[in-house]
């Protein structure tokens, strides 16, 4: 694909943002598509927030984040990710909703462009089979958060073309991002690997002993970059769930994937983290001036 090829990301939420972000640092021509026009305005201002905090930080140039500001285009009309050589979407992860984008996609854009999907939850594989051409149809999981995380599992179905998969590398390299190719495959690598990490975390406040904070403390002082507990909060605690019931589900309730009931109390309280004025497994922080 050339340089100048056109990136879409469908959704502009929390991970389309940050993927946007992501690309737009790349310096790709970026078209950020929502049906609420009100999200889109939000994602510009949080990406706007963050490239002049980077660039405040020293991390980035002042010229670097003046470019990625510029490549934006905002459009609620899906019809604007036609000319794109790659879509990633980035909707709720929920199969009838994502079917139905890449069917529509799938009749959109040009037959040598690029779908992919970010799940790392729901079968790709899945989501190809309806689409007329599934052989370029893949999974480009971007672990949050994806505009500072350098790993990106790229996914592959049974049926995907090699050239597809060769292209969708040299893409990720593009945006600064280590691309790992993975087979198409419940939880990936990633997310089982996260699973695991907050389910021993779990059993460590079951038996006794230990609270949420001091579990975070040792294993941050051991050099993980966020402890478990925290993470999940940043995550979102209900997500978390969301997540392991359906690696838990597409494993055939493998029993190490069964979800914790500790998540399932905190998601009925209405305490999920992400912001939530409740908090999640710690309180919500006091906002400015309380």
């Amino acid at each position: 694909m050339p340089s100048a090829t056109m990136i879409a990301i469908v959704g502009a939420g929390e991970l389309g943002v940050e993927i946007a972000q992501a690309v737009a640092l790349g310096g790709w021509p970026v078209v950020l598509h929502d049906t609420d026009e009100s999200a889109l305005r939000r994602a510009v201002g949080r990406i706007s927030r963050r490239l002049e905090k980077a660039a405040r930080l020293g991390r980035l140039s002042a010229q670097e984040a003046r470019r990625a500001r510029r490549v934006f285009t905002l459009s609620s009309d899906l019809a604007a990710c036609a000319p794109a050589g790659l879509v990633i979407e980035a909707i709720q992860d929920r199969m009838g909703l994502k079917g139905a984008l890449f069917q529509a996609l799938d009749a959109l854009v040009s037959p040598d462009a690029i779908l992919a999907t970010s799940t790392n939850t729901l079968s790709v594989t899945r989501l190809a089979a309806p689409t007329r051409h599934p052989q370029r149809v893949i999974g480009l999981h971007f672990p949050r958060p994806a505009h500072v995380m350098r790993l990106v599992e790229v996914v592959r179905t049974p049926t995907t073309r090699q050239d597809i998969l060769d292209q969708a590398m040299l893409l990720v390299r593009g945006f600064a991002k280590t691309p790992l190719l993975v087979d198409d495959t419940p939880g990936l690598i990633v997310n089982r690997v996260a699973q695991a990490y907050f389910s021993e975390a779990l059993r460590l406040l079951d038996g006794g002993g230990l609270d949420e904070a001091t579990v975070d403390r040792l294993l941050e002082a051991a050099g993980f970059p966020m402890g478990p507990f925290r993470l999940m909060d940043f995550l979102g605690v209900d997500r978390v769930l969301e997540m392991t019931e359906s690696l838990y589900e597409a494993t055939f309730h493998v029993p190490r994937y069964r979800p914790q009931p500790r998540l399932q109390r905190l998601v009925e309280a209405g305490r999920i983290g992400r912001g939530n004025p409740l908090g999640g497994f710690f309180p919500a922080p006091p906002k400015d001036g309380s």
